[in-house]
């Protein structure tokens, strides 16, 4: 679902970080209440970030020969809220964009709204939905399918509006070259066959699991749960531990995610062989880590230590929050 740079014309991607900007701001407002009131958001923020950064990170096979990924976003926003789960995903998005080049720098507006935005206000506002009803284990469940493909819904509409807005003189697409009748069914097939599947799943266990020995720690329950004697931060340290240590698993699936093709790959997938010139004369960015590869290392050792990269980048950025906030 990480939309690359080129496969977005440049309107499209103003318009799109524009629509993300004011909800970012308000997130960080809301977040620096949140705060306020419990300073354990700080790192639980890290801990989120942390955690849907690996997540990410298990690639797996689509029928049809593409790949897809689970979030963990509407998980983020049951445990820190869905203004803090925005801002924890965001953080994720740049670092993965700006680091590892998994997902384009222009098209960060569009990443942000679909992946940091829709997706965990819309999972999180569907599990309320079912709370009203006291349903709180098919909310979380229902709410992480509904997120994660409400939010490849909102991809797929991206790409496929781009042959119309953006063509040139031969009405040739300069920017993704299929169109809505292609990209929103490839989009929500893999979200709704696969990897839906595997978001709700992951979701519903770690939500039923903090509800039994933390319930203190879920967002709804701060404010009417006494403080339970378990330790949930310890918990999540472990599961990041064992998450970053079974990654490689990712690398077993070598499709690529459909519309994230690299120009060498589409050309070889179009009939006339012939990509669009926003595609191949477009934005290039060589990231330090690119496609989560360390120079000198095995895939697999080079995989593992993106993830470690990443997790140490986090624990800093919470690091000097937590010291920011501190001296207030």
């Amino acid at each position: 679902m990480h939309i690359p740079d080129n496969y977005l014309s440049p309107q499209t991607c103003v318009a799109l970080f524009a629509a993300a900007t004011p909800v970012i701001a308000l997130s960080i407002k809301k977040v620096e209440l949140q705060i306020k009131e419990k300073k354990e958001t700080i790192p639980m923020i890290g801990i989120s970030a942390s955690l849907a950064f690996i997540i990410m990170l298990f690639n797996v096979p689509v029928p049809g020969g593409t790949s897809a990924h689970a979030v963990g976003a509407t998980l983020l926003a049951l445990l820190i809220g869905p203004y803090a789960a925005c801002i924890s995903l965001t953080i994720v998005l740049l670092m993965q964009a700006f680091l590892f080049g998994d997902g384009g720098i222009l098209a960060l507006g569009a990443n942000i709204l679909n992946m940091a935005i829709i997706m965990p206000f819309v999972g999180y506002y569907c599990f309320k939905l079912f709370d009203h009803f006291n349903y709180k284990k098919a909310g979380a469940f229902i709410g992480a399918f509904v997120g994660i493909n409400v939010a490849a819904l909102m991809a797929g509409i991206e790409l496929g509006i781009q042959p119309i807005i953006a063509h040139n003189a031969s009405n040739q697409p300069m920017y993704s070259p299929y169109g809505l009748t292609i990209t929103i069914p490839a989009m929500l097939f893999a979200h709704l066959a696969v990897a839906g599947w595997i978001e709700a799943g992951f979701t519903l266990a770690i939500y039923k699991f903090v509800l039994k020995v933390a319930p203190d720690e879920l967002y709804m329950n701060q404010k009417t749960v006494e403080h339970s004697e378990y330790n949930i931060t310890s918990f999540f340290k472990k599961l990041l531990i064992v998450m970053i240590i079974l990654s490689p698993l990712g690398l077993l699936t070598k499709a690529t995610a459909f519309g994230e093709w690299d120009a060498q790959e589409l050309k070889s997938m179009l009939p006339n062989h012939l990509v669009p010139s926003g595609i191949s004369h477009g934005f290039s960015f060589n990231a330090l880590f690119s496609d989560y590869s360390v120079k000198g290392f095995s895939d697999i050792s080079g995989y593992i230590l993106s993830a470690l990269t990443a997790v140490l980048i986090i624990f800093l950025i919470s690091k000097i929050m937590r010291n920011h906030y501190h001296a207030k």
